[in-house]
């Protein structure tokens, strides 16, 4: 009899990316295996990449998603200002880009619902942001909308 196979790490995280247009795709993976890297969270448990609809024919964002074998969802911008209470800083630049206070870390937190946790906020690099959420329970990225629901 062999050993029993290690089970893959339940989707419970999801990564929130914020980004200037036109970011290259080398920058922000580089931010994203950082931040789950320097956490100690492994790859596996992303149920997805999350963002702000403005963003949803954005290359690198679409990249990363790919390279990481999780969907890319998308929320209104409406959908995130409702997480503005949850976030761990403001920012007025994003708030006159998108019409919300922060995408990385509000995207994130809207994936993964009201009992979400933010456990790598929000960090930066030259032209994105990224944050990671952990989900109370396993996140079905594939079915993820604009509510934040699965």
């Amino acid at each position: 009899m062999s050993a029993p196979r290690p089970q893959p790490a339940a989707p419970v995280l999801a990564l929130g990316i914020g980004c200037e247009r036109g970011c290259p795709t080398v920058e922000i993976a580089a931010l994203a295996e950082a931040a789950l890297t320097e956490a100690g969270l492994a790859a596996g448990a992303l149920a997805a990449v999350v963002s702000i609809e403005l963003k949803r024919d954005e290359p690198a964002i679409l990249a990363l998603a790919a390279a990481l074998g999780v969907p890319a969802r998308f929320f209104t911008a409406a959908r995130l200002l409702a997480e503005t209470g949850r976030l761990t800083e403001r920012s007025a630049a994003a708030f006159r880009a998108t019409g919300c206070w922060g995408v990385a870390e509000a995207a994130a937190l809207a994936a993964c619902g009201a009992d979400g946790v933010l456990i790598v906020p929000k960090r930066r690099s030259r032209r994105a942001t990224c944050a990671v959420t952990r989900a109370a329970a396993p996140i079905d990225g594939s079915t993820l909308d604009s509510r934040g629901a699965s």
